[in-house]
């Protein structure tokens, strides 16, 4: 039961930044969180070793959260409704002042297409090697590699046409 709780401790910050990436709902996380290293406690003996073990806890996080899906369909959380834009302003001094062109760049990388967006903020956000992700999604590497520039390369062009922001 030690080595669990080392596992435990070790990947337990992965694992909950993971499926809050998922699903964007703290008290979702923390029940897919829970889950997770209580499933893996379960299937731990049957851990190949083929991937690293916070690729093989994600995976099970994914398919914990796919199974809820198919349960209880997909829940919209308030942070995700649009506000209404109040600044019409087009004048780039304006954007300049503004702390919120990082909020804006976060909401259009939430936005972007599955499975283009999770693979972005487990790259950006988690650190995550192109390896890692393709273990994650049993995909090659390359297939990682090419969905991230895509998503990023949209997520530049969004950016650039609605913000004017450059990256």
């Amino acid at each position: 039961m030690k080595g669990w709780e080392q596992v435990y401790q070790a990947y337990f910050l992965d694992v909950y930044r993971y499926a809050l990436s998922l699903c964007r709902e703290r008290a979702l996380a923390e029940d897919l969180t829970s889950d997770t290293f209580l499933k893996g406690m379960d299937a731990f003996y049957r851990f190949r070793g083929d991937c690293p073990v916070n690729v093989w806890l994600c995976r099970i996080t994914r398919n914990l959260y796919i199974s809820h899906l198919r349960k209880h369909g997909r829940v919209i959380p308030v942070e995700e409704i649009p506000e209404p834009e109040v600044n019409l302003s087009n004048d780039p001094a304006d954007l300049v002042g503004e702390k919120d062109a990082g909020e804006r760049a976060l909401m259009v990388t939430l936005a972007l297409p599955e499975p283009g967006r999770q693979i972005v903020l487990l790259r950006s956000v988690q650190g995550m090697s192109f390896a890692q992700i393709a273990a994650l999604y049993q995909k090659s590497e390359n297939w990682a590699c090419v969905v991230y520039h895509r998503a990023r390369k949209k997520l530049k062009e969004t950016l650039e046409v609605d913000d004017g922001i450059s990256l």
